[in-house]
């Protein structure tokens, strides 16, 4: 059964190495492997870079031209001076400039619904630490300490779940950004607390903000990447066993080869399809299915047949979800962005406003906008959706006779239903997966003043992947307790029947975690099993 986050921090950290986040090289893994509970190191290039980008910041700030969210309002008020920095920043300046910042932060605080569970916490917080690093935010060198104490320390703001609509997660990251500043609730040692009263119990700095570390802070999509990142272990995981269980089914369904083979897949040329009909060959090596069998149709339904071409379908989406990501990860998506080493590429008045002597530039920008990333995400849901449809479908030809020439719901002589009424459940959650398909990022309303008039809905369209892709871990599972069914049904009335060399090792190991339906039993327990299987079970 599922492990508890608790246990998953406990042996995680008890031996690894700090994970070392340079704002240039960090995965999906990383970002999993501190969610997890990994510590946090930073690259001391990194580091510089942070310090150099918050330099170019004030440089800007002291040429006199508005800044966004630090010289003037944010939203609908950018067109209000708060603080007029020609010239020098002294300290009544500095001073104006935290009392912005710190009123800017409060004024964000609007998320509501479920409180994230640890794991995610750290997930948006690690992500947003590795962005912070590319210097594009130009926050306040300090906050990069903050951000690590917090993650290594495990002091974890308290983020209600709902709220953003994906143009930037203000309002839901707003609530690390107040725990950083010692307002707001945090967890910490199994506890809810004050945020400044768990700072001080854990040796963390409090930094008074400044510039426009407010922004730096919460107007990033870091809540959705930070999401999207723990959901890609999960779809390439997934995306590995769909494979698997595909071959098996095939061999319980005694099913047609000739799809798959080599030559056959190259005609239609697709190469993620030519990879996924290679990997369920592999799969099969050795298998009875490799034998001529005059019985066997000559065309299977097509839920088998075009069972590569689906299921190259979600390989090639979450993989090209999973390039987007990394891009995302170690760039910026910041309004304004710095770019330290920036210079002026023309002598055009309006393009040399953005640098600044010495070099570095600050620009306007529209950086925060993730639809580049967030449509591969949708797309992976789809293509997730239509392989849910194959799996059902393959599960319902398992178990009529007309298919498999086997019993009636891969019945024995000791039950009376089998799975006669086990077609419901993975029917009812593909329902579930089909809804959830539908794009979620088509559909905005103007706010702001009627400034901010398109959005993405970036973190409902990744919790639906997320519920949709633990749906889809269910039904594979499914799935899998059909095909070793059959398979059972088949050793029996063929003892020396042979299955594949990884359809053999899935069996074996599966059979481990749920056993052979002889009599009739009840069956959630053992489609719990099978989930958390389908989610852990690595191949040799």
């Amino acid at each position: 059964m599922k492990k508890t986050l608790l246990a998953l921090l406990i042996a995680s950290s008890a031996h690894a190495a700090p994970v070392t986040l340079d704002g240039e090289h960090t995965t999906a893994a990383d970002i999993a492997a501190i969610a997890r509970g990994e510590t946090v190191a930073i690259a001391d290039s990194a580091q510089a870079r942070v310090e150099k980008s918050f330099a170019v910041l004030l440089a800007a700030a002291k040429t006199g031209q508005p800044i966004y969210g630090f010289t003037v309002g944010v939203g609908w008020n950018k067109d209000r001076t708060f603080i007029n920095a020609q010239g020098e920043l002294d300290q009544a300046l500095i001073k104006a400039s935290q009392d912005f910042n710190r009123g800017l932060i409060r004024a964000h605080i609007g998320a509501v619904g479920d409180i994230l569970p640890a794991e995610k916490v750290r997930a948006v917080l690690a992500t947003r630490l590795n962005m912070v690093l590319t210097g594009s935010p130009g926050l306040q060198p300090a906050y990069v300490q903050t951000y690590v104490d917090m993650l290594n320390k495990n002091v974890l703001p308290v983020v209600p779940s709902k709220g953003s609509i994906g143009q930037a997660d203000i309002t839901i990251l707003g609530h690390t950004a107040l725990a950083m500043i010692g307002e707001g609730d945090v967890t910490y040692q199994g506890k809810r607390m004050p945020a400044r009263e768990a700072f001080q119990q854990a040796g963390i700095k409090t930094v008074e903000p400044y510039g426009k570390d407010a922004l730096a802070i919460l107007s990033t999509n870091a809540y959705s990447l930070g999401l999207a990142a723990l959901q890609s272990e999960k779809l390439a995981q997934l995306d590995r066993m769909q494979h698997l269980v595909y071959a098996l089914s095939l061999e319980g369904l005694n099913g047609n080869v000739s799809p798959i083979l080599a030559d056959n897949v190259a005609a239609k040329g697709f190469p993620a399809g030519i990879q996924s009909a290679k990997t369920v060959r592999e799969h099969l090596a050795g298998s009875y299915l490799w034998q001529r069998d005059d019985n066997r149709a000559v065309q299977d339904p097509l839920s088998f047949r075009d069972g590569v071409w689906i299921l190259s379908a979600l390989s090639e989406a979450r993989q090209r979800a999973a390039d987007k990501l990394a891009i995302q990860l170690n760039h910026g998506d910041d309004n304004p962005t710095v770019v330290a080493d920036a210079r002026a590429p023309d002598e055009q008045p309006e393009t040399l406003r953005r640098y600044i002597a010495g070099g570095g530039a600050l620009f306007s920008s529209a950086n925060f906008d993730p639809t580049p990333w967030l449509l591969d995400y949708e797309s992976t849901t789809v293509a997730l959706a239509h392989n849910v449809n194959a799996s059902v479908q393959r599960l319902i030809k398992l178990n009529d006779p007309a298919f498999t020439h086997l019993s009636r719901f891969l019945g024995t002589e000791n039950s009376y239903h089998a799975f006669g009424a086990m077609e419901k459940p993975p029917v009812a959650l593909a329902r579930e997966i089909q809804l959830l398909a539908n794009p979620a990022s088509v559909a905005s309303v103007a706010v702001a003043g009627n400034i901010e008039d398109v959005a993405t809905n970036a973190p409902l369209a990744i919790s639906r992947l997320e519920t949709a892709a633990d749906d889809y871990a269910y039904i594979l599972g499914m799935e899998l307790i059909h095909a070793a069914q059959a398979i059972d049904l088949r050793l029996k009335e063929n003892p020396g029947l042979a299955l594949g060399k990884d359809t053999r090792a899935l069996y074996d190991a599966f059979r481990k975690q749920v056993t052979f339906l002889d009599a009739d039993r009840p069956l959630s327990d053992d489609f719990a099993r099978a989930h958390d299987f389908i989610l852990e079970y690595q191949p040799k």
